[in-house]
């Protein structure tokens, strides 16, 4: 199993609004083509740290790859009528007891390569087995 973290605005929609509607949702409208590929890279069962960009900065709980990677139905066809960006489809897993910050993450020495803090503005990315364990546990889990 692979581990990733996947960023979304929590005042568009927040890990409550995914727990909220319990089924199996797009991760789209991401328009980067590493984040693209990561998704691309994903297996079932695969799981991501939910993580609020912009308001709040951080990690507030976990989903899992439910659905392989697929077309992204906000995607427009290019110019030769081919969907270039593509989603998996993620559930709920659980909320974290405690929010881990990125300020805490970027405080925490073991953490310093973490792709959240390397690649700032990737909104889907890798998670090592060692910062997934460590996060769980500053987590409450």
């Amino acid at each position: 199993m692979a581990y990733w973290l996947m960023k979304s605005e929590p005042d568009v929609n927040s890990y409550d609004d995914v727990v909220a509607r319990g089924v199996p949702e797009e991760w789209h409208s991401v328009r980067n083509y590493t984040a693209r590929n990561n998704m691309k890279a994903m297996q079932l069962g695969d799981e991501a740290f939910f993580y609020h960009s912009n308001v709040g900065k951080e990690i507030v709980g976990i989903i899992k790859v439910v659905a392989l990677a697929h077309p992204d139905s906000t995607a427009e066809p290019n110019e030769k009528g081919n969907i270039v960006w593509e989603c998996v489809d993620v559930l709920p897993v659980k909320k974290l007891p405690k929010p881990v910050t990125l300020e805490t993450i970027k405080k925490t020495p073991e953490l310093a390569n973490m792709a959240l803090v390397k690649l700032s503005r990737l909104s889907v990315g890798p998670v090592t087995e060692a910062e997934w364990k460590l996060i769980c546990k500053m987590g409450g889990l």
